[in-house]
C-alpha cells in the first residue's frame, strides 16, 4: 500500500508543469493511513433509492468489490462483477478490456500525452489502476438489445477506516442497441478516502449511450474519476456529470469517435463552497467525417471553492464536416473563490463548424434588482437566479424522475449543506430532515 501511495506522490511531482494534469493534487488526501480494502471490507449491500418513481437494474461495488452474483439474462445481457465476468468470461472481458484507453496514434494526442507522461507511455494514474484495481463492475449488451431500465452503478465507500479503492468498470453496447447508465459515488460517513476509478465504455455502431455522473462525497474524500468511450460509426452518447460535494473530485473524461455520422453530447455541472475543488478534464476526438459534438459545463463557485475546466476538442484532417461546439460558464460567488478555464479547439481541416468560449462573472445585478423589486427577498431572488444558471443542464437528463430528484438537490445545495431553508420559496417536493415537503413553486426560468 506504501508503495501506491509514494506513486502517487511521485506522480503529482511529474507532471506539476503539464496543463492537462498540473492543478490535480491530491497530496492532502494521500495520507499514511489509507489501506487498500479487502474482500472483508465489502459486502451484499441492500440500497433503498430516495429517488421516487426511479425503477432502475441496480449493481453495487462497496468498499471496492462487488458482491452481487453474475447474472445473464434472457436477451443475453450479461452483467455483475468484473472480477466474477473475468473468472467466466475471460475471452469475452479481455476482448474489451483496455480498448478503449488505447492511445491514439494522432500527431497531436500523441504529441501532448509523451509531454505529459513520458515517450511511449499512457496516463500513470490509468496505469496504476490497471495494475493494483480490485474489482469493478461488468456488463455487455448484444446486438439491437434495447435495456428498457436504466442500469444504476453505485459506488458506495462505508467503512470505519480510511481508504484507498482503485476499481474497473467495463461497459460495452452492441451493434443499434441502447442504454442508460447511472453512475453514483456516495460516502456515508465521515472517514477520509482516496477513489481511482476507470471506466470503459465501447459503443458499437448504431448505439445510444446515456451515462449520468452523480457525485456527493464528504469533504475527506478524493475522487479521480476517468472514463473513456469509444464509439464507432452511427453512434451516439449523452453524458452528463453532476458534482454537488466532495473534498477533490477530478472528472477527466476522453471520448474517440471512430467512425462516420457520431454524436457526442457532454455536459457538466458542479456546485461547490468551503475549500472543495472540482477539476473537469475532457478530450473529445473528431477523426472521422459528419461528427457532431456539443459541450456545456457550468459551475458555481462559494467561499474559497476552486474549479478547473480544460476542454479539448481535436479535428483530424480527414474529419470533414465536423461540427463541434464548447462551452463552460462559471459564476462566483465570493472574490475568494476560483475558477481556471480553457476551452480549446485543435482543427486541421477547413470544411468544419466550430466553436468555443468560457464565461467567468458574478449574479446579474439588474436581474436581481428586478426579482426583488416584485417582493421576493435577496437570498430568495439570488438563489432563484442561480437555479436558472443551473437548469440548462438539469434539463438535458433524458430521465425524468432522475431529473426531478437532482432539480431538487440543486437546489437544496444553493441553500448549503442541502439542506432547504423554511422561507424559501424553492420549497423540494421531498422532504428533508424529517420536515414536510413544501409547496411547490414553480419558476419559469425563461423569464429570468
Amino acid at each position: 500500500m506504501d508503495s501506491i501511495i509514494q506513486q502517487m506522490r511521485a506522480i503529482r511531482l511529474a507532471l506539476r508543469k503539464n496543463e492537462v494534469w498540473r492543478s490535480v493534487d491530491f497530496d492532502d488526501f494521500l495520507t499514511d493511513d489509507l489501506v487498500s480494502p479487502s474482500l472483508d471490507d465489502s459486502y451484499e449491500y441492500t440500497y433503498r433509492c430516495n429517488i421516487p418513481d426511479l425503477d432502475t437494474d441496480r449493481l453495487a461495488l462497496v468498499n471496492g468489490y462487488c458482491r452481487q452474483p453474475l447474472q445473464v439474462l434472457p436477451n443475453g445481457i450479461v452483467m455483475g462483477g468484473l472480477r466474477e465476468a473475468r473468472r467466466q468470461y475471460p475471452d469475452l472481458v479481455q476482448r474489451y478490456f483496455g480498448s478503449c484507453t488505447t492511445k491514439t496514434v494522432t500527431r497531436s494526442f500523441t504529441t501532448m500525452q509523451d509531454e505529459a507522461f513520458g515517450k511511449g507511455m499512457v496516463n500513470p494514474y490509468l496505469d496504476i489502476n490497471t495494475e493494483h484495481y480490485t474489482d469493478g463492475l461488468f456488463v455487455y449488451i448484444p446486438d439491437g438489445v434495447k435495456v428498457q431500465k436504466p442500469l444504476q452503478f453505485l459506488s458506495v465507500i462505508r467503512s470505519d477506516h480510511p481508504l484507498m479503492l482503485q476499481t474497473r468498470n467495463l461497459v460495452y453496447v452492441g451493434r443499434g442497441s441502447q442504454v442508460a447508465i447511472i453512475h453514483c459515488d456516495d460516502s456515508y460517513d465521515q472517514n477520509s478516502s482516496f477513489s481511482n476509478n476507470v471506466t470503459e465504455i465501447f459503443a458499437d455502431e448504431g448505439a445510444l449511450v446515456e451515462h449520468y455522473k452523480m457525485q456527493n462525497l464528504n469533504a475527506q474524500s478524493a475522487l479521480l474519476n476517468q472514463t473513456y468511450t469509444t464509439l464507432q460509426r452511427d453512434a451516439s452518447l449523452r453524458s452528463i456529470a453532476i458534482s454537488i460535494n466532495g473534498g477533490h473530485i477530478r472528472n477527466h473524461s476522453e471520448i474517440r469517435m471512430n467512425g462516420e455520422g457520431c454524436e457526442t453530447q457532454a455536459h457538466g455541472l458542479y456546485l461547490i463552497d468551503k475549500e472543495e475543488q472540482v477539476d473537469n478534464y475532457i478530450f473529445v476526438e473528431h477523426s472521422h467525417p459528419h461528427c457532431h459534438s456539443n459541450e456545456l459545463f457550468k459551475g458555481i463557485m462559494d467561499d474559497a471553492a476552486r474549479a478547473t475546466f480544460n476542454g479539448h476538442v481535436l479535428v483530424s484532417d480527414g474529419a470533414a464536416k465536423t461540427e463541434a461546439y464548447q462551452s463552460n460558464k462559471n459564476i462566483l460567488m465570493t472574490d475568494k473563490a476560483v475558477v481556471n478555464t480553457k476551452p480549446f479547439l485543435e482543427i486541421y481541416n477547413d470544411d468544419v463548424k466550430c466553436s468555443h468560449g468560457s464565461t467567468i462573472g458574478q449574479l446579474d445585478e439588474q436581474a436581481l434588482f428586478y426579482i426583488r423589486s416584485r417582493g421576493v427577498s435577496e437570498r430568495t431572488a439570488k438563489t432563484m437566479l442561480l437555479y436558472a444558471f443551473c437548469d440548462e443542464v438539469i434539463q438535458k437528463i433524458a430521465i425524468p424522475a432522475l431529473r426531478e430528484r437532482l432539480s431538487d438537490m440543486v437546489k437544496k445545495r444553493l441553500h448549503g449543506e442541502l439542506n432547504v431553508c423554511s422561507d424559501c420559496a424553492l420549497h423540494c417536493s421531498t422532504p428533508c430532515n424529517g420536515e414536510e415537503a413544501g409547496a411547490t413553486f414553480k419558476i419559469d426560468v425563461s423569464k429570468l
